[in-house]
């Protein structure tokens, strides 16, 4: 089997929350190819939680960043730069809108939940990595995580359907700019996964039973699966490859008229 080696690069991963979360698949497939790893985490409150498995990840770096807060992304990346003087790679898995938003109409989106969802989810990548882009060394490479609502209705999604659309915009414009520098940019749209984030939006459990039973592949895909596509995009395997939008969702996102429709 051919190998990978990551060993001496340094990968910062934003939005490791629990085991179950999709950066930290992607933060155990990097360790376990021999980067070193950062984490990123959003209050003190989730930080008992994340010492736990920076240990699980060989002792990854700390560092408590609000991305809402010019300071504490200031602060995250003046951090990193002095703790290894580079980066490699950077996972941004970070998306947020309040609870009420998914549980109403999309027409009747409130112009503050809009805001929020926009800034956390999408926003939160330029910021990012503007902040990084001075860090980063030629064959290095961002990824974000996205989902088909971007794309086609999902009933529920609502306003955060519209984050990952503007999210899916920036990974194009990141690319462009980023790609004379040899600086790569790629999104992964997983299919539903059962973690702790997608179990609050209404109407989850319905369509993980359904995307199951449709997709080509007839399942759902694993944390793993996903931990692996993120693997294979941040590493020199990939090196050909940006501004993309990879699906890892047992082929859902292919289907047109729904079979037996």
């Amino acid at each position: 089997m051919l190998a990978l080696d990551l060993s001496g690069k340094k990968a910062l991963v934003m939005g490791v929350a629990n085991e179950r979360s999709l950066a930290y698949a992607i933060a155990q497939k990097l360790r376990a190819a021999g980067a070193e790893l950062a984490l990123s985490y959003q209050a003190e409150r989730l930080r008992p939680e994340l010492e736990r498995l920076a240990q699980a990840l060989g002792g990854a770096l700390l560092f408590q960043a609000d991305v809402t807060k010019d300071e504490e992304l200031d602060a995250l990346f003046q951090g990193i730069g002095a703790a290894w003087g580079h980066l490699d790679y950077l996972v941004h898995s970070l998306a947020f809108a309040p609870r009420e938003a998914f549980a109403g109409r999309f027409l009747d989106t409130r112009r503050e939940d809009w805001r929020v969802a926009l800034e956390v989810s999408a926003y939160s990548l330029v910021a990012v990595a503007r902040r990084a882009e001075p860090l980063l060394r030629e064959g290095g490479a961002l990824l974000t995580l996205t989902y088909y609502a971007s794309e086609k209705v999902v009933p529920h999604y609502n306003v955060m359907a519209a984050a990952k659309a503007a999210l899916e915009a920036s990974v194009r414009y990141l690319a462009y700019e980023l790609g004379p520098k040899g600086i790569r940019v790629n999104a992964i749209s997983a299919g539903p996964v059962r973690t702790v984030a997608a179990r609050s939006i209404p109407g989850f459990a319905t369509l993980y039973e359904q995307v199951g039973k449709l997709a080509p592949l007839g399942r759902n895909v694993t944390q793993e699966e996903v931990g692996n596509a993120g693997l294979f995009l941040l590493s020199p395997w990939a090196s050909g490859i940006t501004g993309a939008v990879l699906f890892v969702d047992a082929g859902y996102h292919i289907l047109g008229a729904l079979p037996g429709a």
